[in-house]
């Protein structure tokens, strides 16, 4: 019994250093670009952009064959962010075109809901509750609006709503153009 013990001791070991030794012997630097880039996308691998996770998404936009605006769930202000990164020019001509959207987030109709679990499996932030065969809901303060669950959804039961103001995520509505301190317009 001791000299298996010994023995099982001794390969785990033995393989543990060839490992340690692998992997400084093929280690691959990563350009500094892409982890800025990764650095500034939200990190949740939804899958929302095409490319397999956020790490793909910013080799992708460091080789230049990815927009800044890719990103969808990060909406505008990471757009804006990785355009100080990847535009060479620098005026953010790459996000010009992007318009501001509200976020959004995804809700259920609990009355469609079969509990078939697709959308509790797809959910790359776990933002939905619910168990096999039971009625599921969204935590909204979770959800980032990927759009993963309502593709997955064979009942048709998740929308998408603009994320409901609370305490912890209000935000100022934007001002109508022409309306303020400076515009000719007098109220009547």
């Amino acid at each position: 019994m001791i000299e298996a013990a010994v023995s099982m001791s001794a390969l785990g070991l033995g393989l543990g250093l060839l490992l340690g030794v692998a992997a400084r012997k093929f280690h691959v630097e990563t350009p500094p670009v892409v982890d800025a880039i990764e650095s500034i996308l939200p990190g949740t691998n939804c899958g929302a952009c095409g490319y397999p996770g956020c790490h793909g998404l910013a080799e992708a936009m460091a080789e230049g064959s990815a927009p800044v605006t890719a990103c969808s769930p990060g909406g505008r202000d990471v757009a804006l962010a990785l355009a100080a990164i990847v535009d060479t020019g620098g005026d953010g001509a790459s996000v010009a075109g992007m318009a501001e959207v509200e976020p959004t987030v995804a809700f259920i109709f609990e009355d469609h809901c079969t509990g078939c679990m697709r959308c509790f499996k797809r959910c790359p932030t776990d933002a939905i509750i619910g168990a096999n065969r039971q009625i599921h809901t969204v935590v909204t303060d979770a959800c980032i609006g990927c759009n993963a669950c309502i593709e997955a959804c064979p009942t048709e039961a998740i929308v998408v709503r603009t994320k409901p103001k609370s305490l912890k995520s209000w935000y100022w509505d934007k001002p109508r153009p022409g309306i303020g301190a400076d515009s000719t317009e007098v109220a009547a």
